[in-house]
């Protein structure tokens, strides 16, 4: 039935939460952000607040870009009292010089790849931003897995509009009637996925329940990914 298998990136194959959370503990110790917030533990739970809200409005073309990356790196010292721009600049770029080499995957990530690689067409179908992406997946060791990375920035729209999802099709030949969608995202990923009418998988590691419909399937594990295709 599918030919076609779209995968969302970060917390779905690439795992984004741990990566980002290694990488601020690095500079944190780094910068000697101790000078300023009680903990790391401390410092985190600020910026994370505050970075799931900035993302919506990303998403929701509330902000640009720059705009988000500006706000999520300088809030959590700004509630601290620190207004130093340069501190900012230094440890965000830091920040995405060091995310970029992590490799740690979403459990059994690389097992499915490997069985999924072998019987369909694989591509990347992903919000994040051009720069990080392909680094963060060679870094890792599955840009091998994927024909193509499709990024939102290519045409400046993100999913869940349908016209990611389009793209996406126009740019590996494929048809939505034969594609699949598997995301961590139930708005972005499965919803847009079956609002365009393709087949979705969401990949419910948090395992959210009851769901507001009922997705092709709804994965705790990438194990799972057999039983289905």
């Amino acid at each position: 039935m599918y030919k076609s298998i779209f995968i969302d990136l970060d917390d779905t194959v690439w795992a984004f939460s741990e990566n980002a959370r290694d990488t601020f503990q690095d500079m944190y110790d780094k910068y000697h952000f101790d000078r300023y917030f009680r903990s790391f533990e401390h410092f985190y739970e600020i910026y994370e607040a505050r970075n799931v809200t900035l993302w919506e409005e990303y998403g929701n073309r509330k902000i640009t870009k720059e705009e988000l990356n500006i706000q999520r790196f300088s809030y959590p010292l700004l509630q601290v009292g620190v207004d130093d721009k340069a501190l900012v600049e230094a440890y965000s770029e830091n920040f995405f010089a060091d995310i970029i080499y992590k490799k740690k995957l979403m459990p059994h990530a690389r097992e499915a790849l490997e069985y999924l690689a072998s019987r369909y067409d694989l591509y990347i179908l992903s919000n994040g931003f051009r720069e990080l992406q392909e680094q963060k997946m060679r870094s890792a060791g599955v840009r091998e897995y994927f024909k193509k990375i499709i990024l939102s920035e290519d045409i400046g729209v993100l999913k869940p509009y349908p016209e990611i999802f389009y793209f996406a099709m126009s740019a590996t030949q494929s048809e939505l009637k034969t594609s699949l969608m598997i995301g961590d995202n139930w708005k972005n990923d499965v919803a847009g996925a079956k609002n365009v009418g393709m087949g979705c998988i969401y990949y419910n590691i948090k395992k959210e329940a009851p769901l507001p419909f009922k997705p092709s399937l709804d994965m705790k594990d990438w194990k799972e990914v057999k039983t289905f295709l």
